[in-house]
């Protein structure tokens, strides 16, 4: 999958389906997604192939990969898988493979290992290494503003130098930062290195916005509308 924009906009990937919309990892969630317009469907899956972030609860009866496939594969939207457990990349490139989506997926986590293990097993899926590791939800929780403020800009500034390393540990497609550690360098250095920049996770019409103006090729919201509704008004920079 080509994640790379030129004059477009930048692709809208809805998080966890929409999780501002609907129960987050859910079907639903997914329907939302797509009925709110956005580029890519994103969603997690852990161990057994289970839709859900570690450390979150569960429905009763969690869709499962297969489920989630079979309800995008016919609609022609993207696809984000993001894995949250280590061992599952054969499986899930298996079912990649026989949902024939391979064209149309990207497959994101923070471990440049997990992402080699993916390589050459789900035909032409995309590989988005994720900086940092979203432990715990982190990007679910609003930071304090001062924090933001003092810490994110001195992150920035050291981040083409993370970059620079994340981008050799490869082989990827893109990096997936953290909305607040994104930034003109940054961008530059990673289509210079023929790669793509998915922003996570930006939740204000503010941050849409910032982040369309560096050049990011794509944005992750829990609300994908809203997004849209945002670079729309762009017309298109």
């Amino acid at each position: 999958m080509n994640l790379r924009h030129t004059d477009a906009r930048p692709l809208v990937i809805g998080h966890r389906g929409a999780a501002s919309v609907a129960p987050p990892n859910t079907l639903p969630g997914l329907e939302a997604a797509v009925a709110a317009g956005a580029d890519l469907v994103e969603f997690d899956v852990g161990l057994g192939l289970i839709l859900g972030h570690p450390g979150e609860a569960l429905d009763d009866e969690p869709p499962a990969l297969d489920d989630a496939l079979g309800y995008l594969a016919p609609l022609g939207v993207g696809i984000h898988i993001d894995l949250k457990a280590r061992g599952i990349e054969p499986e899930v490139a298996a079912a990649i493979r026989r949902h024939g989506v391979g064209d149309r997926v990207v497959v994101s986590s923070p471990s440049p290992a997990a992402l080699r293990r993916m390589a050459g097993g789900a035909g032409e899926a995309a590989r988005a290494l994720t900086y940092p590791q979203d432990r715990h939800g982190a990007s679910q929780v609003p930071w304090p503003g001062p924090v933001i403020r003092a810490s994110a800009a001195a992150l920035r500034s050291a981040m083409p130098v993370r970059a620079r390393l994340l981008l050799a540990a490869g082989p990827i497609e893109a990096l997936s930062l953290h909305h607040a550690l994104v930034s003109a360098p940054v961008v530059r250095l990673a289509h210079g290195r023929g790669a793509a920049v998915i922003a996570w996770t930006a939740n204000t019409p503010a941050s849409v916005e910032r982040l369309a103006r560096l050049g990011v090729d794509a944005i992750v919201s829990d609300d994908p509308g809203m997004a849209l509704g945002v670079l729309a008004t762009l017309n298109w920079l």
